[in-house]
């Protein structure tokens, strides 16, 4: 067979697959625009539901910080209202397990398996006008937030929407919204679902329901059900977990917990989490971009978008920090005048400005825009979810991330009901008030955590891992707009001045808590001398008696007062803050701390072990004889009190007029003592 043969029918396999030419006007014709939410209903993994019980987990939180954000901003005390109903139709609860069968691990986190859940959620805000639900429900990117620099915990305009669309295409079911604006109004009910293909929500159903008045007594508020498939677990990275550490950082709130049945409570249960304070954090107000958080591009949008009529007045309207001084110097810096037309300024002249402008010296942006939590509010957050023995609080002074305002706060608690000393610490994640449940190693908290060197602290530290004991660590950053690493808002990027604010605060909490844990084993070691010396005082008293002849009862009243003076600190009293009564250091002192004070079991076990002590002793001491004004021999070669009965001693001798009349007296002249010197002797030489 020759060459040409074998190589004809490859040849022509290939002129049969060649596609025909296609034209540019052909391609073109296939070219659509892309709504957002239709990429986003592709892509849903990049807003948080990537799995079902990510998914439940991520409606929830949506729905919460959109109801805590609208209360505050009404100046509101929050009440919010959670329940997650299992639907009856896609899947029957659990049944009851017998008396007989082992609980599983499967019934012990929850259903574990994917079904379909209604999610309710209520709240006692300000409601929400019947124009703008369809947009804040079925339009994402949609919202007030995303355009004022101001704290808040939604940012992009999606998280809620977001939710009802993944209800939507999981379910098939719409999104039912029930607002109440005022007691003089009745309740609006609107049933809505997203297009997604052109991003707006189409309205199935609008009407007046007055009889829905009962469901809001504070005569205004907004209740979003969503029905989607989810999967329901309790334990690390749960709705329950959420709801708790939610309560923690925003102790102002009051939740209301409704879970599904479950293998361990076939009926569901409810949990509330009152508040802890009485007060509403305070509200941030809205500022300008900082000279040193913009980019060139942001900078000639702003000045090609620019009302103002002058260069002047444009860097001090819509800058911060920026006065007429500093911005008659970035001019002078350009050659540019101040009553220059900001609209008129080309490419190269808006380089010359962005370059002035970062150099120019203004000061650090104001932190009015911020809202952290508070070193007492942590404090109280801490103490009413953990209840542990001891809490360090520290918040850092305000710093500057691309021109961008933070706070970093952080907080230590330790011991009381906390995980077993061998087990790693737990680390609470936060941002804006908002806790981080996932993503925990590519989240700058986490890092921050892992690099502190805790072994300075008296901890026990693994290499390149958390410390180890009854501790939880928490961290919270505050800012006008937190780097987060995605849409899902589960991790803050990896920022040197974030990271470095971070490990000072967790440093300063450490250095309190080792104070804590020092002093901790002082006391330990003092209430163990005071046991041993409480044993035998009155033995000691009985042979100083036969020693030196004073009266063994004063001995022994003396010996007990210089014991409790050293051992002062085990009696120190606590208040309701855990604070001492009269600080004697600075730790007790200082307003980010807090040692548990003893409960009424703790006092009446201290106060029954302190008077067996005490009884012990003064069984051991003898009574006081008022009439025997006699005393001992200064030596004796009989055996002491404490070897010899009663009725052995021999009658003590008369005391000399000139014997001392006390040993503790404060008149008592010194004991002089007998100093024996071996003298060297010279060895004569042969």
């Amino acid at each position: 067979m020759t060459e040409s043969a074998v190589l004809e029918p490859a040849e022509t396999s290939r002129k049969s697959r060649t596609s025909p030419r296609v034209t540019a006007e052909t391609m073109a014709a296939k070219q659509r625009e892309i709504s957002v939410s239709e990429f986003f209903a592709k892509n849903r993994h990049l807003l948080g539901f990537d799995n079902p019980r990510k998914a439940l987990l991520t409606a929830v939180k949506e729905a919460v910080d959109n109801s805590l954000d609208a209360c505050e901003e009404a100046g509101i005390l929050p009440d919010i209202f959670v329940e997650i109903r299992l639907v009856a139709a896609a899947q029957s609860a659990p049944p009851r397990k017998k008396p007989e069968e082992p609980e599983t691990a499967a019934a012990r986190r929850g259903a574990g398996a994917d079904e379909r859940f209604r999610v309710i959620i209520q709240d006692n805000g300000p409601g929400i006008v019947r124009r703008q639900i369809e947009g804040v429900f079925g339009k994402l990117l949609y919202g007030s937030k995303f355009h004022r620099l101001k704290m808040s915990r939604g940012q992009q305009g999606i998280g809620i929407s977001a939710a009802g669309m993944y209800g939507l295409i999981t379910t098939g079911k719409p999104v039912l919204i029930i607002s109440k604006t005022s007691r003089s109004k009745p309740a609006h009910e609107v049933v809505l679902k997203m297009d997604t293909s052109k991003n707006r929500a189409d309205v199935v159903s609008e009407t007046e329901h007055p009889e829905d008045d009962a469901m809001f007594p504070s005569g205004t508020g907004t209740r979003v059900e969503i029905e989607l498939v989810g999967k329901y677990f309790t334990g690390a990275r749960s709705v329950d977990e959420y709801i708790e550490l939610t309560a923690i950082a925003n102790p102002h709130a009051r939740f209301v917990y409704k879970t599904p049945p479950t293998g361990q409570f076939p009926d569901g249960r409810t949990q509330t989490y009152e508040r802890g304070v009485e007060e509403l954090p305070a509200q941030p107000e809205e500022i300008k971009p900082h000279p040193h958080g913009i980019e060139l591009g942001t900078l000639i949008g702003m000045l090609e978008r620019t009302e103002q009529g002058t260069l002047s007045s444009f860097f001090t309207e819509e800058f911060c920090r920026v006065g007429p001084a500093v911005a008659k110097a970035i001019c002078d810096n350009v050659g540019l005048s101040t009553r220059y037309n900001p609209k008129k300024v080309n490419h190269g002249e808006a380089e010359k400005l962005y370059k002035a402008l970062s150099e120019a010296k203004v000061m650090a942006p104001p932190t009015n825009c911020l809202s952290p939590i508070g070193v007492k509010t942590m404090l109280k957050g801490l103490e009413k979810g953990l209840k542990p023995d001891f809490i360090a609080v520290a918040s850092r002074p305000p710093a500057v991330y691309r021109g961008r305002p933070f706070v970093i706060e952080a907080g230590i608690a330790f011991g009381g009901n906390l995980q077993s000393a061998e087990e790693p610490a737990q680390v609470y994640r936060f941002a804006n008030r908002v806790p981080l449940l996932y993503q925990q190693s590519a989240c700058s908290s986490f890092k921050a955590v892992a690099e502190t060197n805790w072994r300075n602290y008296a901890l026990q530290q693994p290499r390149g891992a958390l410390p180890v004991g009854p501790l939880v660590i928490m961290i919270h950053m505050a800012s006008v707009w937190v780097p987060f690493t995605s849409e899902s808002k589960e991790a803050i990027a990896d920022y040197d001045e974030i990271r470095e604010e971070m490990e000072l605060a967790l440093k300063e909490c450490g250095r309190k808590l080792k104070t804590y844990l020092n002093k901790r084993q002082r006391m330990r070691a003092a209430g163990e001398r005071r046991s041993v010396f409480l044993r035998y005082i009155g033995e000691i008293a009985k042979s100083l008696n036969e020693i030196t002849g004073t009266d063994t009862r004063q001995i022994y009243d003396a010996l007990m007062k210089t014991a409790q003076q050293k051992t002062l600190e085990i009696d120190q009293v606590l208040d309701e803050e855990g604070k001492v009564v009269d600080p004697a250091d600075r730790l007790e002192a200082d307003e980010g701390v807090f040692v548990r004070p003893l409960d009424e079991s703790d006092l009446e076990a201290a106060a029954l072990a302190k008077e067996s002590e005490l009884a012990a002793a003064r069984a051991a001491a003898p009574a006081r004889d008022d009439g025997d004004e006699t005393t001992a021999p200064r030596r004796s070669r009989r055996p002491s009190a404490a070897l010899s009965p009663a009725s052995d001693r021999p009658a003590p001798a008369a005391a000399p007029e000139s014997a001392a009349p006390s040993l503790f007296g404060d008149d008592a002249p010194p004991v002089k003592k007998k100093v024996l010197v071996k003298k060297k002797v010279k060895k004569r030489k042969p």
